[in-house]
């Protein structure tokens, strides 16, 4: 399966409070804003195999509407997105980001 296949099968996003406010407080980025980078174009999605250890990881490089870059780390739990990291894209992540759209 696909991870575009996998994001259709899932129903909103789950948040925990303490990733709500820890991907504010030390990455500026409001959950809306994690949000958004699923739904505009163009994104990247790619398995996080490095931190599968317990669950499947994923990722997603992709732009807010405010055309901010960031960079999404996430799971499926019970078919919803859980938003583990939201942080803005790294300077070589922003190039491999480029270069693949």
């Amino acid at each position: 399966m696909t991870l575009r296949k996998l994001l259709k099968e899932v129903r909103g996003f789950d948040w925990d409070q303490g990733n709500t406010d820890k991907n504010f407080r030390e990455h500026g980025v409001f959950a809306k804003e994690g949000e958004e980078v699923f739904f505009n174009e163009p994104s990247i999605l790619f398995e996080d195999e490095k931190h599968s250890k317990k669950e499947k990881r994923y990722g997603i490089f992709g732009i807010t509407s405010q055309k901010r870059k960031l960079t999404i780390i996430f799971t499926i739990r019970n078919k919803q997105i859980r938003i583990i990291s939201a942080r803005n894209m790294s300077q070589k992540e922003r190039r491999s980001n480029e270069q693949k759209t």
